[in-house]
């Protein structure tokens, strides 16, 4: 054991840079299925949207950037899976102004793909990306086309199906924003005051402890913090529809589930080696000092 402790001390570090990698790289290729416990801030997540009447509408504001998409994407994609299976017809913008139209759109294209019988216009709509976020918060409390004129597309709102009796976010059932930073808040701060409109926020995990006062206070219906709490949401969603299991069981796509795997192992194996690089140095400088 001491030998092995000695040569651990002079190993090139480039293999524990390769055994991090793989830790993280070998369960997302082959989940191992690790238990995720459910916190009641995401169950409620979940129940709120679940509760909701087909027909209904839910906005969808994508408020990160590229940095967070490990976290947040999964979020998006789960809600907006959600919002297809119960018939709830999703409106879509983005905030975020490095890389939150991109992800927007590729999170589109793949939920709609995944349900090819939604149609554009109709189920769903994405009126793409608008610089101020405040403002432009403040601007659909009152006048949505106020804020976005057209959809991505350039198609004006009064000729999109969907967006007829939605003046304003008063019409509005339900907001989700998958945030990063400070926009998210704004969702709670100014446009929950102003409309009324109930709030979900999928915060990252660094970002999350400051939203439970916002919970507690009844200023929010449910939150998912980071990939742990996307992972709980693919969990719940499994359990309540298990024709979802097919792409959550698939081997090509990525889920928070896939995520926790691996940050779980690699957790696991840097805190293996901080403890083994600690031994070992305590025994050589015993060895030194006899």
């Amino acid at each position: 054991m001491r030998g092995f402790l000695e040569r651990l001390l002079r190993m090139d570090r480039r293999w524990i840079f390769l055994f991090v990698l793989l830790s993280v790289a070998i369960p997302i290729v082959v989940p191992l299925g690790l238990p995720v416990t459910t916190t009641e801030s995401t169950r409620k997540a979940f129940e709120f949207i679940e509760a909701m009447k087909p027909g209904d509408t839910v906005l969808i504001s994508f408020d990160y950037g590229p940095s967070s998409a490990p976290e947040n994407d999964p979020m998006a994609e789960a809600v907006m899976r959600q919002c297809a299976i119960k018939k709830l017809r999703f409106v879509v913008i983005a905030l975020y102004p490095l890389g939150g139209l991109n992800l927007a759109n590729n999170v589109v294209a793949k939920i709609a793909a995944e349900f090819p019988d939604l149609k554009y216009g109709v189920d769903y709509v994405n009126l793409g990306y608008k610089d101020g976020a405040s403002a432009v918060m403040r601007r659909m409390g009152d006048d949505i086309a106020g804020a976005f004129p057209t959809d991505e597309a350039g198609t004006p709102l009064s000729q999109i199906p969907l967006m007829k009796g939605i003046a304003s976010l008063r019409q509005v059932q339900l907001v989700f924003t998958a945030a990063t930073g400070i926009i998210g808040e704004w969702w709670i701060t100014q446009v929950h005051p102003q409309a009324g409109t109930p709030i979900i926020i999928g915060p990252t995990a660094v970002s999350a402890p400051k939203y439970y006062a916002f919970l507690n206070s009844g200023q929010l219906e449910g939150m998912l913090g980071g990939m742990k709490g996307a992972a709980e949401y693919e969990k719940l969603m499994r359990a309540a529809h298990p024709e979802m299991e097919r792409f959550y069981a698939s081997t090509r796509a990525f889920t928070a589930t896939k995520g926790m795997d691996g940050q779980t192992v690699m957790h696991t194996v840097v805190l293996l080696f901080i403890l083994l690089g600690n031994l070992a140095f305590f025994l050589s400088q015993k060895k030194a000092v006899r």
